[in-house]
């Protein structure tokens, strides 16, 4: 790995170490009664409202349209995710200081996965909250409404504009990962001029050698 590879891959480890301690996602509902609007925010090992009693106002609206309450104790992901981020992070450490380029291609994928996978879950839990209503004890009802509230941009639901954004600790796993995929391509870039060098001098020896036998 070039010494800017290596660099870049530090850095990558070190924002996702700092992530941990960051929201990396929030979800903001705005209505004409909630000018204002209400928030949750979720961390690697929670999930919170952005203002003090956000969380409780929601779960008291989602009451009336008979959804579960939104509570961070039934989601088992969030007692490991800090574990896995951190992992990654020390992960990263370790392929810079190693400095092999297959290291940094299995950590980047690895990194990769994980991505798509915390993706695909915060899919599944706003599906099954905004699908799997108890419309028996609904006192708000309104067949063929969806309340999934979108994974990235806004949406409308009802008289609410729901709109999902990466928070700062999601941007900075954003970050985290255009770096290392940087520190990848400069690497494959290296080691693809090395190889062009050195296939092209050999084959240079044979007609230096004819014309010295010349």
């Amino acid at each position: 790995m070039p010494k800017l590879s290596r660099l870049l891959t530090i850095v990558a480890a070190l924002l996702l170490a700092i992530a941990i301690a960051l929201p990396v996602w929030r979800i903001r509902l705005i209505a004409p009664q909630y000018p204002e609007g209400l928030g949750m925010q979720i961390r690697l090992h929670t999930v919170e409202g952005v203002k003090e009693h956000d969380l409780a106002n929601i779960n008291e609206l989602n009451h009336y349209i008979g959804m579960r309450a939104i509570d961070p104790e039934v989601m088992p992901e969030l007692r490991y995710l800090p574990w896995v981020v951190g992992a990654l992070a020390a992960a990263g450490l370790a392929v810079a200081a190693a400095g092999r380029r297959r290291a940094l291609y299995v950590w980047l994928a690895g990194f990769g996965a994980a991505a798509v996978a915390g993706l695909a879950d915060l899919w599944r839990w706003t599906y099954t909250y905004g699908h799997h209503l108890d419309t028996e004890h609904a006192i708000i009802k309104v067949p063929g409404t969806v309340y999934q509230p979108p994974i990235l941009g806004t949406r409308q639901i009802l008289n609410f504009t729901a709109s999902s954004w990466p928070a700062a600790g999601g941007i900075l796993i954003v970050a985290a990962f255009v770096l290392a995929a940087t520190a990848a391509w400069m690497t494959t870039r290296r080691t693809t001029r090395r190889a062009r060098v050195a296939g092209g001098g050999s084959s240079q020896l044979p007609a230096r050698t004819a014309r010295l036998v010349t």
